[in-house]
């Protein structure tokens, strides 16, 4: 005899309902019962956990796999819309760089005809010993920077130290493996320089400031803001033409210059010798030209003032 389908649910109902309501007391007393055998049996729990990381890891790899495939397709449409980006920019940069170089090949063949035309002089053969930066000492200069190369290298006091954006200062003292370069910033420069295009004469000083001042400025000379400083090449000391800085500040007080030489990241230097003494030669080599002069224009007063002997 068939027993009724409402009997078999009479009986399920009510056990399905006390385990809704007991279920969470019953995953409370489940951890608890793996928290107290972990105490009691810790290698039990270590292989059983083991065994269940082994039965799940290939379904958790197969399951990645998909996700890691999309998130590579999406960083390859990344990376190609980047790439495309980066190609327009290259593009627009060799269309200015074409411009620039067939402006450079024009100026080069126009100065070219201009020197020819003029029979202008050219420049000697540059000698220059790159050195490292290796300390600021102090010392009477307040603005100065020590360099590991010398009179061994064959480093001269006076020769201009330079950069790759522009003129850095002088050499100051010289010694067999190291020489002092005093910097345009200390108060102790004064540099001859041209500003502007119309090439105003002046006179850089330095105040032991990040930016030099600009003195003796012919009266009624109009400069402004960004105007290029240059070395005039008057004095000797240094050739005409060297970038130095541009204008920063006109005012009542001071006219300021900010040098093209970025100081906090000052590392090398080129110690160039442009052949040029003027107003840095040494007071030795000075004086003995000084006396040189001196005889020359003795024995020439005396050769006016006695009368020549006929040669025997």
């Amino acid at each position: 005899m068939k027993r009724p389908s409402g009997s078999i649910s009479h009986i399920t109902t009510p056990l399905r309902a006390w385990a809704h309501r007991f279920a969470f007391l019953l995953l409370i007393a489940s951890a608890f019962g793996l928290m107290l055998l972990g105490k009691m049996d810790t290698l039990l729990v270590e292989r059983a956990r083991s065994t269940v990381t082994d039965a799940v890891a290939p379904l958790l790899d197969a399951a990645s796999r998909p996700a890691d495939a999309i998130n590579d397709m999406i960083d390859s449409l990344g990376e190609m819309a980047d790439l495309r980006g980066e190609n327009a920019l290259l593009r627009r940069e060799n269309d200015r760089l074409r411009s620039w170089q067939a402006l450079a090949r024009e100026l080069e063949a126009e100065n070219a005809a201009l020197r020819e035309l003029t029979h202008a002089v050219p420049d000697s053969s540059l000698r220059f010993v790159s050195a490292r930066v290796i300390g600021d000492p102090g010392g009477a200069f307040a603005r100065s920077v020590l360099v590991n190369a010398g009179a061994r290298e064959g480093v001269v006091k006076g020769q201009a130290a330079i950069t790759s954006n522009g003129l850095a200062g002088r050499v100051a003292e010289v010694g067999m493996q190291s020489a002092r370069v005093l910097l345009v910033t200390d108060i102790n420069s004064r540099i001859p320089v041209a500003v502007g295009s119309g090439r105003d004469r002046a006179i850089l000083a330095g105040d032991n400031s990040v930016r030099p001042k600009l003195l003796y400025l012919a009266p009624g000379v109009d400069v402004a803001p960004g105007d290029r400083v240059v070395t005039s090449g008057h004095g000797g000391a240094f050739p005409p033409g060297l970038p130095v800085g541009i204008v920063s500040q006109v005012g009542e007080g001071a006219l300021r210059i900010q040098p093209f030489v970025d100081w906090a990241h000052l590392e090398y230097l080129r110690l160039a010798d442009y052949e040029l003494s003027g107003v840095l030669m040494a007071p030795g080599a000075m004086n003995g030209t000084i006396s040189a002069d001196a005889n020359q224009v003795r024995e020439h007063k005396g050769a006016k003032g006695k009368p020549q002997r006929a040669e025997r």
